[in-house]
This record gives structure tokens, C-alpha cells and sequence, in this order.
């Protein structure tokens, strides 16, 4: 397959064009001879050098990411942007990174994927953002205590790190709005909503008193714990293509 295809495959089942102009990430191919053939792609939540080198070794032609290289562009090639830049081509590895469209996906996004891992069932979008929502508000097929959702969670990929808990919401969860990674700036909407639980990745010291105040309780389970779930689920589309696929597991325990 050429990597242009590729490329396009995952725009068109990401609906990536509908966030342009919409998220500070360059989402899409971000390095790589449009024209090359590949055979082989890795699939991992960070493009840094160590998964560039892990993909190298495990001979993929392509990576596919969550947090890519360009964050509105890259003005100069020097520092950490040349190291990245280097070990990609040094090793002739091509580039794909999808941000917010990953996050947003009802599908394939990384909050429908936790709602699964949660056996939570979907009711509505939540986070507003970009062209729509970057979350989803769900309840549980059967209702959570606090101990028994920080339980589940801690099942995640969280690099031994303890799952955080602000515990300020009733003793039973049946309300649920998940947004991963860096959720908490959405402690508001979730009041307006009036869930029981925010279930996301990494906090802020103000979150503390907003979900107090709220009576929510906030679960903090890892940015990266909880986004492994979009980069696995294009793992699979990629496999149904009839490409051989690598997942690189590489938790930062935040």
C-alpha cells in the first residue's frame, strides 16, 4: 500500500478534515515520501524518539501517533524537533499523527474506547470542542461505587502510578463524563451536566476546589493510561487492511 493511501485512509475514517483550522496539533501525515510503499506500520500514544527507534526495530515503514511532532507548525529544526526530525529519517520512518479527531471519534476515539474498557453505555457528546466534542457522557450498565471505578481504571496502562482520586461525589457513580488526557478545564461543563463522575487523564491544582464545589468526584487516571485506546483501535483497521502492525507500549506513569 502507498503511504499516501494510507495517509487517506485514516483521514477519511477520522473525519479529519473536519478539524482543520480547529486543533493547535498538524493532524494527518506529518513526515514521509507520500509515494513510498509500506508494508509494516507501529502504532503508539507519543512520537519521540523512543518509539521512533522501537518502530525502527521492529521494521515498520510508518508510526502512527496521538502527540505528534508539530504543534501548529515547526519554525525551526533544532533542539528536540532536529533529534526527532533525525531519528525519523535516519531511519527512512514515516510519520502520521492524529490528535483531536482521535480524541472526538464515537467509535475509534479514545474516550469511546474507555467507556467500553468501563462498560459504560454512551448517552450524549461532552467537552465541547473544535467542530463538536472531544468526550462522551455515559452510564454505567451497572452502577459504581468510587473504590470500584478507581479499580477499574487502575487496570490501565499507568505505569505503576496510583489512579487519583478527588472524591467529592455521591457514594454511587451512574453519571459519567469521560474526556481523556488533559480533561479537567472541562470541570464546568460537567457541573452544567450535573454527573456524578469525571473520569479523565492528568489534573490542575484549581480542579480541586471546582469539583469540591460541584459535589463531583474527579478521577485522574493518566494522559497516558487513558489514551492508548485510539492508537489500538487504528492498530485494527490497519490489520483489516492486510498491513502487519506493531503496537509500542511506552506508559509515562503521568
Amino acid at each position: 500500500m502507498q503511504l499516501s493511501e494510507f495517509a487517506a485512509r485514516l483521514d477519511d475514517s477520522l473525519d479529519v478534515g473536519e478539524w482543520a483550522g480547529a486543533d493547535y496539533a498538524v493532524n494527518g501525515l506529518q513526515v514521509g515520501p507520500e509515494s513510498a510503499e509500506i508494508e509494516h506500520a507501529a502504532f503508539a500514544v507519543d512520537g519521540v524518539v523512543a518509539t521512533f527507534e522501537a518502530a525502527a526495530d521492529a521494521g515498520a515503514d510508518v508510526l502512527v501517533v496521538h502527540h505528534g511532532i508539530s504543534w501548529g507548525g515547526i519554525d525551526r529544526v533544532t533542539g528536540k524537533e532536529y533529534d526527532r526530525l533525525r531519528a525519523l529519517l535516519d531511519e527512512d520512518l514515516a510519520l502520521y499523527a492524529v490528535h483531536g479527531p482521535l480524541d472526538a471519534h464515537p467509535e475509534l476515539g479514545n474516550a469511546a474506547g474507555l467507556c467500553e474498557h468501563l462498560d459504560l453505555s454512551v448517552v450524549e457528546g461532552f467537552g465541547r470542542d473544535g467542530p463538536g466534542t472531544v468526550g462522551l457522557r455515559a452510564r454505567p450498565d451497572e452502577m459504581y461505587t468510587p473504590a470500584g471505578l478507581r479499580d477499574r481504571l487502575s487496570e490501565l496502562e499507568t505505569g505503576g502510578q496510583d489512579v487519583q482520586v478527588l472524591e467529592f461525589g455521591p457514594d454511587e457513580i451512574e453519571d459519567v463524563a469521560v474526556l481523556t488526557g488533559s480533561g479537567v478545564d472541562w470541570l464546568d461543563e460537567a457541573r452544567e451536566k450535573g454527573v456524578d463522575a469525571l473520569v479523565t487523564g492528568e489534573g490542575k491544582q484549581p480542579a480541586y476546589h471546582e469539583a469540591r464545589e460541584a459535589g463531583i468526584h474527579v478521577f485522574l487516571a493518566g494522559h497516558y493510561a487513558t489514551e492508548t485506546f485510539g492508537v489500538r483501535n487504528l492498530q485494527e483497521l490497519a490489520d483489516e487492511w492486510g498491513l502487519e502492525t506493531t503496537y509500542l507500549s511506552h506508559p509515562t506513569g503521568l
